[in-house]
């Protein structure tokens, strides 16, 4: 390591992190977050809801299996969760150097310096985790030697990070018999995978785009980053699409702006739900799911219309999960379904919802 450039994470309240830079040679500012899970690195780095986030991972050894190939299938790539990478710096404990993996084509370090992406190893991740945990989520630099230093902390929550995220322009996606509009608030690649699957033509849209205008037999609410209030004008088109009764399922962020649009409000929580085991319960039974997360705000559901009813409740915290309508075929959820990698305990609420299109057709 003695050839390597020194690298530093400084917290907002001080605390000063130093190891070694892996990544690209440029330093960042950003929101300093902590994820638990043991695998998955690429579906993370690559998905949208971390947008100008530092991300720690607390699982210890990081890069064995390198990077996956980049190839191409129905229009996404396949072992990723869209077609970049969205973090804004990674923090890790033990690099590897060497990676082995039958589908590896790079090593993590050389697709970050690729991407322009700072990270930083060699330092302790989880006392990092166990100020997060005390202090509440915080902003944070990563500073790597030799490059300009930014002059102030930023809090990307302040941008409309869904708007940066969203896809540009309509696109489609797959030829089946059930027509469903994807509001593209930052995407995951693996939910218009888990919709195809199901039968159906997926019209992925913009986060602001006036979908009601389409055809369509249902609405997907996809996940992204940021504050929700920072998404008036997706919000404003959900409230149109509750009116034309049509079934909705939203996910993650989705959850949030269904939430908003049914009168309920939202709260930033403390250090935010991250990991891959995450227990839920099925509001009414004796079910729990074991859930994917990636989320800093919740939903009050106290603040629900009455006509709307809580869905899931998680099981450590006692925070909402999801909501969903009494009598319409609405509803949401707070985690993660499609998750890749991570627990497909929760898949078959693609199928309710597919259920619920097909009940509307009949």
């Amino acid at each position: 390591m003695s050839d390597k450039k020194t690298a530093r994470l400084v917290l907002e309240d001080g605390t000063l992190f130093k190891g070694y830079s892996f990544g690209a040679a440029t330093s960042v500012p950003g929101e300093v977050v902590f994820n638990t899970a043991m695998t998955g690195y690429p579906e993370s780095l690559t998905d949208p809801s971390y947008s100008g986030q530092i991300l720690v991972i607390t699982y210890p050894l990081v890069g064995n299996y390198g990077v996956p190939q980049f190839t191409e299938e129905n229009g996404m790539l396949r072992f990723f969760e869209s077609n970049r990478i969205h973090i804004r710096g990674l923090v890790i404990s033990d690099y590897s150097f060497e990676y082995s993996h039958w589908n590896a084509v790079e090593s993590l370090g050389k697709w970050l310096a690729d991407n322009d992406v700072p990270a930083i190893c060699g330092v302790d991740t989880r006392q990092i985790t166990k100020i997060i945990r005390e202090r509440g989520v915080m902003l944070g630099k990563v500073l790597v030697e030799g490059t300009p230093e930014p002059e102030q902390f930023v809090d990307p929550n302040r941008e409309n990070l869904v708007a940066q995220v969203s896809t540009k322009q309509a696109q489609t996606y797959g030829n089946g018999r059930h027509r469903i509009v994807l509001v593209d608030c930052g995407c995951k690649y693996n939910i218009i995978r888990c919709l195809c699957d199901r039968d159906a033509t997926v019209i992925r849209v913009p986060w602001d785009y006036d979908f009601t205008q389409l055809e369509y037999d249902g609405v997907m609410l996809s996940n992204g980053p940021g504050d929700p209030q920072q998404c008036g004008a997706t919000v404003a088109n959900i409230k149109k699409a509750i009116a034309l009764g049509k079934p909705i399922f939203g996910i993650c962020l989705g959850n949030q702006l269904l939430s908003i649009a049914a009168g309920a409000t939202t709260f930033k929580l403390k250090y935010g739900h991250r990991s891959h085991n995450q227990p839920a319960l099925m509001v009414g039974t004796n079910r729990a799911v074991i859930t994917s997360q990636n989320h800093g705000y919740a939903v009050d559901t106290a603040t629900l219309d009455p006509e709307w009813e809580p869905y899931f409740v998680n099981l450590n915290d006692g925070t909402s999960e999801g909501i969903r309508h009494k009598s319409k075929p609405f509803f949401s959820v707070q985690f993660h379904p499609e998750a890749s990698g991570g627990p497909v305990d929760t898949e078959f609420l693609f199928d309710q919802f597919i259920q619920n299109i097909e009940k509307c057709k009949r």
